[in-house]
């Protein structure tokens, strides 16, 4: 599946909360290490969701400080790596569309 498919429903979900797609951007940036040029150029060449995190300049340290539930699996508790990473990334959108502030959803 292609992170550009997927990139424009993570941006909706924010925008129907208020929030906005730099907020969606903050939390990519932060989880992948891209910034905004080089996530641009993984939207345009619309490369699928293994290669954007293969090829993602430093995945967070701080990604086991990711926990919960999302789509009824512990995220702390995926083994395959690629589907944790994925569902690091939807588990913080959905909590910037819950209204988290961004500092708690950055785990700082």
């Amino acid at each position: 599946m292609a992170f550009a498919s997927v990139y424009p429903h993570y941006v909706t979900k924010a925008e129907k909360k208020g929030k906005s797609k730099a907020d969606v951007d903050t939390i990519i940036s932060w989880l992948t290490g891209y910034d905004q040029k080089a996530l641009q150029k993984q939207i345009d060449n619309k490369v699928d969701f293994e290669t954007f995190f293969a090829e993602a300049p430093q995945i967070n340290p701080n990604v086991s400080k990711i926990t919960g539930v999302i789509c009824g699996y512990r995220v702390e508790d995926i083994e395959e790596d690629l589907m944790q990473k994925i569902r690091y990334l939807d588990k913080l959108i959905d909590e910037l569309a819950r209204g988290k502030k961004m500092e708690s959803i950055l785990r700082k």
